[in-house]
């Protein structure tokens, strides 16, 4: 008897910030433990285990699986989203920025002042089993910059992180989430194997994955909509 094959879907791949006081935030990228809390328990009753962009792409098959990402290294991540996620048995990927180590979300406008994480935090998030990947040194918009400060970006800090952790640096997430070719080109060269964006557009490559922003306000039948609709938009991402 015949075995039909596993129809490819495109992976899933759920973006996140800052996991704290969501009472003060004009960019609602602030999620409360606790909503976090309830986002993975709605994952896991629905047969779904959240996992690092990596293994999600390393997998033969990736059904079940959902990508988990943490932008811009908050030191909120160890407090609000590390306990989280440990007592649902979940993996991660944490995007920082080593060229702001112990500051802050200074490229924010508005709202309030968020410490990023220290050296000695992005190594206890290693440790913990956390995938770390880059979000540039400085958090720049790719697209923005000359073509010798773009390089820095993607090549110093890929080195500086894999420095602090000892582990590889694979992958790569776009400040803003925006890109372009000569973006893209850029993070191929520099030696990354993904990169995650959020709407790539025409782009179809595994170094411009598509995610789905989760804020506070998604409770279940957002979440719902959300994991229905990105299945059916998504086209599947080979080649990693």
């Amino acid at each position: 008897m015949a075995v039909r094959a596993e129809t490819p879907t495109a992976p899933w791949i759920a973006m996140y910030h800052s996991v704290g006081d969501p009472s003060d935030d004009p960019y609602r990228i602030t999620v409360a433990p606790e909503r976090l809390d309830r986002q993975l328990t709605w994952l896991r009753r629905r047969g779904l285990r959240g996992v690092s962009v990596a293994e999600l792409l390393a997998a033969p098959r990736r059904r079940g699986l959902v990508g988990l990402t943490f932008d811009d290294g908050y030191a909120d991540f160890l407090t609000g989203a590390l306990p989280v996620l440990t007592s649902h048995g979940f993996g991660a990927t944490l995007f920082a920025l080593p060229g702001r180590l112990g500051g802050e979300n200074a490229w924010d406008p508005l709202g309030p002042r968020k410490p990023l994480l220290t050296a000695e935090g992005v190594q206890e998030a290693h440790r913990a089993g956390v995938e770390i990947g880059s979000h540039g040194l400085t958090h720049l918009d790719l697209t923005r910059t000359d073509d010798l400060r773009l390089k820095a970006e993607l090549v110093e800090s890929r080195v500086a992180l894999e420095e602090l952790t000892g582990a590889g640096v694979d992958g790569f997430c776009y400040p803003y989430g925006t890109l372009d070719e000569r973006a893209v080109d850029a993070v191929r060269e520099a030696g990354y194997r993904y990169a995650c964006a959020i709407d790539p557009g025409p782009i179809d490559s595994p170094l411009a994955l598509p995610r789905v922003h989760i804020g506070q306000n998604d409770t279940s039948p957002r979440l719902h909509l959300k994991y229905r609709l990105h299945r059916l938009r998504r086209r599947p991402v080979e080649g990693m």
